[in-house]
């Protein structure tokens, strides 16, 4: 089999991707800043999974050039990509309250300037090749406007419509591409994005664990659904969220923002 390249693949949902993968036999090439956890998650796929073959690349994708760099080394690795995965990303400033500019521009790379250009790089080859799968992890903050949210929604929103567009183009060419929008998960993110009040003050029956998150955005994109909103709850609530009808409800309720990098 071919290999699976995932960003943000030190912690939360890009190592729980890694290791689904490599449990149906994917090699991996792992993309994260910290190369001290990328290890750790090598380590552990490897006792799980010895006869997969790990690549690790240290990338900060908020850096414009690092796109270009990561499908370099993949060229000249010779590895042939099955699996893209675009789940770099993290919370970000608050674009009124901010006055450095180079933040939100760093940012802004980061969430949707980084995964058009992987996109970009990575994708004609699998599209020689008739086969691959891309998932771009949005969230169902992209599927609602909320006050305060500034540039985490919009750019998620901007993650769906680009995943959605890509779907419709490679559509019948072997290629499926698909636009994973988990609610509240399970995972460290919370933690390290000293965010650990949001966690502690929303209910239980909010939240999904990672296992269960990348299981769905796995089935889903195999099956070719070019938006997979992950959790039952979730799912019942989006078709509301959606609505002309019942969308103001939901509008500066503030949405989850799922586990990343």
């Amino acid at each position: 089999m071919g290999a699976a390249l995932i960003t943000g693949a030190s912690a939360g949902l890009g190592a729980e991707f890694a290791r689904q993968l490599a449990g149906r036999g994917l090699d991996l090439v792992l993309v994260a800043r910290r190369t001290d956890k990328l290890s750790e998650v090598k380590l552990q796929i490897e006792s799980e999974h010895p006869s997969v073959s790990i690549t690790l690349i240290s990338a900060d994708l908020s850096d414009p050039s690092s796109p270009e760099a990561i499908a370099m080394q993949v060229k000249e690795a010779g590895i042939q990509l099955h699996y893209l995965v675009n789940n770099a990303g993290a919370s970000g400033p608050v674009l009124l309250q901010d006055s450095d500019w180079q933040a939100h521009q760093s940012y802004l790379i980061l969430m949707m300037t980084s995964i058009t250009e992987l996109c970009h790089r990575l994708m004609p080859d699998m599209i020689a090749a008739g086969y691959g799968r891309v998932v771009n992890v949005a969230s169902v903050a992209g599927r609602i406007a909320s006050g305060g949210d500034n540039h985490y929604g919009p750019s998620k929103a901007y993650v769906i419509a680009l995943s959605e567009a890509l779907a419709l183009t490679v559509k019948g060419r072997g290629v499926n591409v698909s636009a994973l929008c988990p609610g509240f998960t399970h995972t460290d993110f919370h933690a390290t994005a000293g965010m650990e009040s949001i966690k502690n003050t929303t209910p239980s029956w909010l939240w999904y664990g990672a296992e269960e998150v990348v299981r769905e955005g796995i089935d889903g994109v195999e099956r070719g659904k070019a938006i997979v909103v992950s959790g039952r709850l979730y799912r019942w609530l989006d078709p509301l969220m959606q609505s002309v009808w019942t969308r103001w409800i939901f509008k500066g309720q503030g949405m989850p923002q799922p586990s990343q990098d």
